[in-house]
């Protein structure tokens, strides 16, 4: 069952609508006392159809559920579509949780990852929790994102360890905020906690990119994470790669401890 709906998240845009997102296996139809994990996700717009997705190319997560007959539930909300400039801020300020200059434009980005989070745990979640079989506790309730969603997962997984006990960062955006992120994770306090997270082969083109990614995967290691990190062959910055990486860390999500 794949169902769509509006939502609106006052505390970022008023009272302008955007789009929810829910998928929920079919055998929840055919047997009313099945409850499911949940994952959680960003740009939902990107998940599902290539018509929706931003640039016409989807995960095609429902597809690979279906086939493969995943026991999920998969949640999500369409980010914003705004430019940085206008004055609620666009996807950049939504999907960090820290004030950074944009390193092409130079412009400054005013973090609000926090509100898009406590929209997500505090009245997302409940209502996914309360219209759909769900098994709400914090073991079965993941998150997952790509790019600045990615840098999100890492977020929710830190700061609200007790809701997400497991999640997947696609190609997170670490470049942006590399301190705040190091101190973001040193004075995180978590529970078990399992994360996937990738890099592609072709994004890492810097000594950088590549040096803070192994350090923050160090950091993340030390801290108790259990990770499990991939550089992707060929991997590049975008919906296709992603889709072709459903597979992996789908398997590290439901990894049994």
């Amino acid at each position: 069952m794949y169902e769509q709906w509006e939502v609106t998240l006052p505390e970022l845009t008023g009272e302008e609508t955007r789009n929810a997102y829910i998928y929920v296996p079919d055998e929840a139809a055919e047997d009313p006392d099945l409850r499911f994990p949940v994952l959680y996700m960003f740009d939902g717009q990107n998940l599902f159809f290539d018509q929706d997705a931003t640039y016409g190319k989807s995960w095609g997560i429902k597809d690979y559920l279906e086939e493969n007959h995943i026991p999920l539930i998969v949640a999500a909300i369409e980010c914003s579509h705004h430019d940085e400039a206008d004055a609620c801020g666009g996807r950049l300020s939504e999907y960090s949780p820290f004030d950074f200059r944009f390193h092409r434009s130079r412009q400054q980005i005013i973090g609000r990852g926090r509100l898009t989070m406590e929209y997500y745990v505090n009245e997302f979640k409940p209502y996914v929790d309360g219209h759909y079989p769900t098994i709400p506790d914090r073991e079965h309730t993941f998150i997952s994102g790509s790019s600045m969603g990615g840098l999100m997962t890492l977020y929710a997984i830190l700061e609200y360890n007790h809701v997400f006990s497991r999640g997947a960062a696609l190609s997170p955006s670490l470049l942006f905020s590399p301190d705040r992120i190091r101190e973001m994770i040193r004075k995180s306090e978590i529970g078990p906690t399992v994360l996937y997270m990738d890099n592609g082969s072709e994004e890492m083109h810097s000594l950088r990119s590549k040096q803070l990614y192994a350090d923050i995967c160090g950091r993340l290691i030390k801290k108790g994470v259990l990770l499990d990190s991939r550089v992707v062959p060929g991997g590049t910055h975008c919906e296709a790669s992603w889709e072709r990486q459903i597979p992996f860390f789908m398997e590290t999500l439901f990894y049994e401890l």
